[in-house]
């Protein structure tokens, strides 16, 4: 009969399944009631809870406040002057009684940049909330599959418990039989201490991984969480050139570069501007003291082309140019940048994939046959117990790697969706 060899890999509850010839026992693993953690729903939290994007919304709302302080006059002065005032301190015997009403005015177009200015600076302040949104959308996610590694490593840590006391069991069994030695069973049970000393340290992973993803919630770091699902397999089949688009159109940290160009490119303008003079109008009233009375007005212009002041306005806009410079050269900065770090993060994405995939198709497999050809050699006594316990622990190895690779690629597909500025899946 041809002997058939194959394995279940479970996302959540139950544990790895081998079989031979029609033969296979299964394990449930027992996660009580905890519900899956779905991953979007997190997201969703985390935006609407975090202190940090809190803090970052309350200087957008404070930023844009200041856009009607910049375009808004200075306030109005109201005068009263009294001449002649008499010794007595009797205002109805002043010689005269003047009441003024002034305002300073900018020369036209003053206002408008200085808002201009100011609704630029609100608009990078909303592109840098999105940055600190993307960023934290990263670290959840990576903390999201940080956690389903740690839930997975103390699975296959239980799955190897399970596998080694079957061992134990055929040594145990063949030692009755007289066909095998006291020594194999001893040394399935030193197996077991050793796999057992080792589920403290995994336990304290998952707690840890637990407490960094509660905290990015805000939430309690003891807080329970569920069981993060397997990462999704599908490959990633986006290119530089659609990855350099989305990113050029929705990565907050080019569009801060952008309107730190314009927003120096209209300073620039508003401190040409200042060569202009500004004006101060005054309306007046006159009450004259056994006289007629009467109205003024008077308009008084700012110098600001006197030689000993233009050397002020002079630096202003050369300091206002070389800003623009130096905003357009960091522009430039980062796109170079973006485009680096769109190739180098793209290229490990696809590495991380060939692993993943290498490990599913044909080192899991392989590693299979060999730990059932290892416990099928043992029991009829063409193979050692240590080969059987070095071929358990190299799939125990070989498991655990397949999911590092496939926890390695999210972590860079996130990095990647942060550098891009959204979510990829979005945009399939």
């Amino acid at each position: 009969m041809t002997r058939s060899i194959w394995v279940l890999f479970a996302i959540t509850g139950v544990i790895l399944t081998v079989g031979t010839g029609g033969r296979y026992v299964a394990h449930a693993v027992e996660q009580g009631a905890r519900p899956s953690l779905v991953l979007l729903d997190l997201i969703h939290e985390a935006l609407a809870r975090n202190p940090e994007l809190v803090a970052a919304r309350k200087q957008w709302e404070a930023a844009t406040n200041r856009i009607a302080q910049a375009r808004s006059l200075d306030d109005p002065t109201l005068s009263v002057h009294l001449w002649n005032f008499p010794q007595t301190f009797n205002v109805t015997q002043t010689g005269n009684t003047i009441f003024g009403f002034s305002q300073n005015l900018p020369f036209p177009g003053k206002l408008a940049l200085k808002g201009d200015v100011a609704s630029r600076s609100a608009d990078m302040t909303a592109q840098a909330i999105r940055a600190k949104e993307r960023e934290l959308v990263a670290r959840l996610k990576q903390a999201y599959y940080d956690l389903f590694l740690a839930q997975k490593a103390v699975q296959i840590h239980h799955e190897q418990v399970e596998l080694v006391r079957q061992f134990a069991e055929i040594a145990n069994a063949k030692f009755r039989a007289g066909k095998g030695s006291q020594a194999d069973v001893l040394k399935a049970h030193v197996e077991l201490s050793l796999l057992h000393q080792q589920l403290p340290v995994l336990e304290q992973r998952r707690e840890t991984a637990e407490a960094l993803l509660n905290t990015l919630l805000d939430r309690d770091p003891a807080s329970p969480l569920g069981i993060a699902p397997e990462p999704s397999q599908k490959p990633f089949d986006k290119t530089i050139k659609e990855l350099h688009r989305l990113a050029l159109n929705d990565r907050p940290e080019l569009k801060v570069a952008e309107l730190t160009v314009q927003r120096n490119e209209q300073s620039h303008e508003l401190a040409q501007r200042q060569y202009y003079p500004d004006f101060n109008v005054t309306f007046q009233r006159f009450q004259n003291f056994q006289a007629n009375d009467g109205f003024g007005a008077y308009v008084a212009m700012s110098i600001p082309f006197a030689f000993w002041t233009k050397p002020k306005y002079d630096a202003g806009v050369q300091e206002a140019a070389a800003a623009v410079s130096a905003a357009r050269a960091q522009q430039h900065t980062v796109e170079n940048l973006t485009r680096f770090q769109i190739n180098d993060l793209l290229a490990k994405v696809r590495a991380s994939e060939q692993v993943a995939q290498l490990y599913h198709t044909t080192i899991l497999p392989q590693a299979l046959q060999s730990l059932e050809a290892a416990r099928s050699g043992y029991r009829v006594g063409k193979g050692g117990f240590l080969d059987l316990i070095d071929t358990q622990r190299a799939w125990r190895g070989f498991q655990f790697e397949y999911y590092q690779a496939l926890v390695e690629r999210e972590h860079r597909l996130a990095e990647l969706e942060q550098v891009i500025g959204t979510d990829l899946k979005e945009n399939s």
